[in-house]
């Protein structure tokens, strides 16, 4: 097949008319048609039907479209690859993480990445859904469970666990709880349903309602927030005591850890990024700057 003819195709099939492609490739209109009419006969089947509005693709054209646009898709990005890992890293970054995870830890440390690299344009896009990064709704995500989506670099940054704290006033107002059977005598807050694809994390999140409850059913919560952060500011505010994880209080924090024997089960934290753009300079950098701040949080 003619790539020069399937190139005109492929801008015929995006513009929806002779005359638009012709303007987008710098060629006549009668150029553009008789290269379209030239490639509908060596592959004997008609790829448009033509209107007085416009082109309309047939099955047959818009089956050869969709191959030519991934094909084209493919050299882009591979261009992309080449140009970029010859130079220093430049160009948009767009990161999606957990409301929580990104408000908490991973936005105060954005600014040194910003002040190291000044010519990446950085995104932080914060939602419970696993944007698709095939289709890049994002360029990296920073996950609290194993990428689903095939063809994903992931690499293993931390494990999280979540401890119990609650407020100087409430514990005033309701006591101190000495062992886990007694916080059947004192309010819970908890994560709500609604947390998009992070829902098989809740049995683990949400263990205070069983902890010390053997076989009896778990207990009912006083409140349930389905945002970590909402979480930390009811138990700030004395709602409850609540579970939340060990980045919180990575600093100082008003909130008192209480039952320290008690904590959830590990929740592994993951970076993850197309297989395209494993030589991308920019993800390379903000990949190692990840892998450095998490090892100076542990010190």
């Amino acid at each position: 097949m003619d790539w020069d003819k399937l190139r005109i195709f492929h801008a015929v099939a995006e513009a929806g008319s002779f005359t638009h492609a012709g303007e987008t490739l710098n060629l006549s209109q009668s150029a553009v048609s008789r290269q379209i009419s030239s490639l509908e006969q060596s592959l004997e089947v008609p790829l448009f039907h033509r209107h007085a509005r416009g082109l309309i693709l047939t099955e047959q054209g818009e089956d050869l479209y969709l191959t030519a646009h991934d094909v084209f898709h493919q050299l882009s990005m591979a261009e992309a690859r080449l140009t970029e890992s010859k130079e220093r890293p430049e160009g948009p970054l767009r990161i999606t993480t957990t409301v929580g995870f990104g408000s908490v830890w991973l936005t105060p440390r954005i600014k040194e990445f910003m002040d190291l690299y000044p010519e990446v344009e950085v995104s932080i896009i914060l939602v419970y859904d696993d944007l698709d990064l095939a289709m890049r709704e994002a360029d990296v995500a920073i996950r609290l469970t194993p990428p689903r989506q095939p063809d994903l670099i992931q690499r293993h940054l931390m494990s999280l666990h979540h401890n119990v704290y609650a407020s100087p006033d409430y514990l005033k107002e309701h006591g101190m709880p000495q062992s886990p059977e007694d916080l059947d005598n004192h309010k819970i807050v908890t994560f709500g349903e609604q947390v998009g694809d992070q829902t098989e994390l809740l049995p683990s999140l949400n263990f205070l309602m069983e902890a010390g409850r053997g076989n009896k059913a778990p207990r009912q919560p006083v409140l349930k927030v389905n945002n970590v952060y909402g979480i930390y500011r009811a138990v700030l505010s004395g709602v409850g005591i609540g579970a939340l994880p060990n980045y919180f209080f990575e600093g100082s924090s008003s909130l008192v850890q209480i039952l320290p024997e008690l904590h959830s089960p590990d929740t592994e934290v993951y970076f993850v990024y197309p297989e395209e753009l494993r030589q991308s300079a920019r993800i390379s950098v903000f990949r190692d700057f990840l892998v450095r701040k998490v090892l100076e949080s542990r010190k």
